[in-house]
């Protein structure tokens, strides 16, 4: 099949284990370090389990910045950054940088949203009967958002596979980069339509574990 085109297949796993390793890594990073910040958000929100108005608002800043700036600009300005930490400003270790710095506030925006809607009387019960803080945020905010935590970690890693298609301007590598050097500066018609035909197979393959798993953690 893809005898006549200017890529193998060996060309497309290739792209394709390094657009999974971007998405892979950058999505759990942006979890970790996401999901702590949202939870610092709720709790310092006025009515919150710890009001701290200037965290609230400095955080709330922080996290509106980077996700106002497009992508493709956060990928060219934070170049300086990424070749401090991983040496090189090209290929799929350079583009975690960016991915993750991106999918950070993304992240974080949506599981606020999830831990907002927990039932302000559970918490209140929590901390009636002496629960700590950090004992309702693991205890009540966290299980009872989590199917909204769950579904909002998957349309961020969906974002995050655009995103390295997008890197692939830069030279991240991945399928994008394929697209790009084969398909569009070739003139390859067919490499752009299976390069999209692979991304979105993979966008519907994530979304369908997705929802299953937030469809298990879901008790209502």
């Amino acid at each position: 099949m893809l005898q006549n085109l200017p890529i193998s297949g060996d060309d497309l796993w290739t792209a394709f284990q390094q657009t999974i390793e971007m998405v892979a890594v950058s999505g759990a990073i942006g979890f970790v370090v996401g999901l702590p910040m949202a939870l610092l958000l709720v709790a310092t929100a006025p009515g919150g389990i710890w009001p701290q108005r200037l965290i609230n608002r400095s955080l709330g800043l922080l996290v509106n910045g980077v996700r106002s700036v497009p992508f493709i600009i956060l990928l060219v300005a934070l170049i300086p950054l990424t070749r401090l930490i991983v040496g090189s400003s090209i290929g799929t270790a350079a583009a975690i940088v960016p991915l993750a710095i991106g999918a950070t506030p993304y992240f974080a925006r949506i599981a606020e949203v999830s831990l907002r809607e927990v039932d302000g009387g559970l918490v209140e019960a929590v901390r009636a009967m002496g629960g700590s803080r950090l004992r309702v945020m693991w205890e009540v905010l966290i299980p009872e958002a989590l199917p909204g935590l769950v579904s909002g970690f998957v349309v961020t890693l969906v974002t995050l596979i655009g995103s390295s298609a997008m890197a692939g301007a830069v030279g991240a590598g991945g399928l994008g980069d394929l697209g790009i050097r084969f398909g569009y500066d070739e003139f390859s018609t067919a490499v752009i339509v299976i390069v999209v035909a692979i991304l979105i197979v993979l966008v519907c393959g994530v979304q369908f574990l997705g929802d299953r798993l937030a469809a298990r953690f879901d008790h209502r």
